[in-house]
């Protein structure tokens, strides 16, 4: 029985209405179609992690152009992966999944993940080619080859991670996967619904074109607290932004921001209030990018709402207190901001603990004048945007 190495062909009910695969042949052939080489990618930790690994899709493609895409996943960051034109199929962290998977044949796995329980199961897929990290005999999670050990070494030697590298972590796994790295991207696409509520929201906010839209990532995820500022720094930055009459703010963030959002809001008079957006904090992760999408600069820790920022081609000022700044790749189309006190001998010898406190009023100064420098190198913006 000659099976089709197509996409389209589940199994258990004909791709189209009638037509027989099995005798006639495949009728949906086309290179999107034809399964070609195929891949399993694992990458389920960090939302951050998950975001940042899209970027090794298209340099999959552009090497394999017949190609089939499966991404392994958990729960939470599915909803970054969705909508991926290069994504052919979804699987979660689970008995079923992991079933399933075990029973299939790759091409290539390429297993993002450090753990112990990851690992095993990479172990146990059925792949000619294993990339990343694999466990070995004792327990121990180990790279699958030379390609992976820079990617290692940034887990296992702080000496290389806080001092000796350079690379940012998206030319690290393009070199863990053995692919080349040309100016590669993080993928997010918004949905035609998406597009709509965003639209609608602006109308809503009664969205003036001809303004800057300055956006504020406010927090950061509960395990890593330190990589937001205070609440004093936010109404600071604010304050200071807003003497000019030509920006507007944008306060963002997830559900457990929602007070510290509406903390901030309320510091500001009615008047100063209307020049402010408070988006929504509890509709989940894509409403959330959508709002991100509002603004014209995104002023942020080192969150996951910069890696979304970035995702989403914005101009993204970020600073830095725990995580070093090599290992994040702004394209250009930003600047960070590495506070004074980080830069002391104290500070490398403290174990790169960071307190947000130690932001000084000269480091946001900074932020405020590359927010007036974005705007002042598009003096059109109304011609642009009319």
């Amino acid at each position: 029985m000659n099976i089709p190495r197509c996409k389209k062909f589940s199994g258990y009910k004909p791709c189209i209405s009638y037509e027989n695969c099995l005798e006639n042949g495949c009728q949906m052939d086309s290179p999107d179609n034809r399964m070609g080489t195929k891949f399993l990618i694992i990458s389920l930790d960090g939302l951050s992690n998950v975001l940042l690994n899209t970027s090794v899709l298209k340099s999959i493609k552009n090497k394999f152009p017949e190609s089939t895409i499966y991404w392994l996943t958990a729960e939470k960051p599915k909803p970054l992966l969705e909508n991926n034109q290069y994504i052919d199929g979804i699987y979660f962290w689970n008995e079923t999944d992991r079933m399933i998977l075990r029973s299939m044949k790759f091409d290539f796995l390429f297993n993002t993940e450090k753990s112990i329980s990851v690992c095993a199961f990479a172990n146990e897929i059925n792949a000619v080619t294993k990339k990343g990290f694999l466990l070995n005999a004792d327990g121990q999670v180990v790279p699958a080859d030379e390609d992976a050990l820079d990617n290692y070494r940034l887990g296992v030697d702080d000496n290389f991670r806080f001092k000796e590298n350079k690379k940012s972590k998206i030319q690290i796994i393009h070199e863990t996967f053995g692919l080349e790295n040309k100016n590669a991207e993080y993928i997010y696409n918004f949905t035609e619904q998406e597009l709509k509520l965003i639209d609608d929201f602006k109308r809503q906010v009664h969205f003036d074109r001809s303004k800057f839209y300055i956006g504020f990532n406010t927090g950061s995820s509960l395990k890593f607290p330190d990589k937001k500022m205070t609440i004093g720094q936010h109404i600071y930055l604010i304050t200071e932004l807003l003497k000019n009459d030509y920006m507007r703010v944008v306060l963002l963030g997830g559900k457990e921001d929602t007070e510290r959002n509406l903390e901030i809001y309320d510091a500001f008079d009615s008047e100063t209030q209307k020049k402010i957006i408070y988006t929504p904090t509890n509709l989940g992760l894509r409403s959330g990018a959508s709002f991100m999408n509002i603004p014209d600069v995104v002023i942020t820790g080192d969150s996951f709402g910069m890696h979304m920022a970035i995702a989403l081609k914005k101009y993204v000022i970020a600073w830095f207190g725990i995580t070093p700044p090599a290992e994040v790749e702004l394209f250009e189309k930003g600047a960070k901001i590495i506070p004074e006190a980080v830069q002391t001998p104290a500070y490398a010898s403290n174990g790169h603990n960071f307190n947000p406190e130690l932001i000084s009023e000269s480091d946001l100064n900074k932020i405020v004048n590359l927010v007036k420098r974005f705007c002042l190198i598009q003096p059109f913006k109304n011609m642009i945007d009319n």
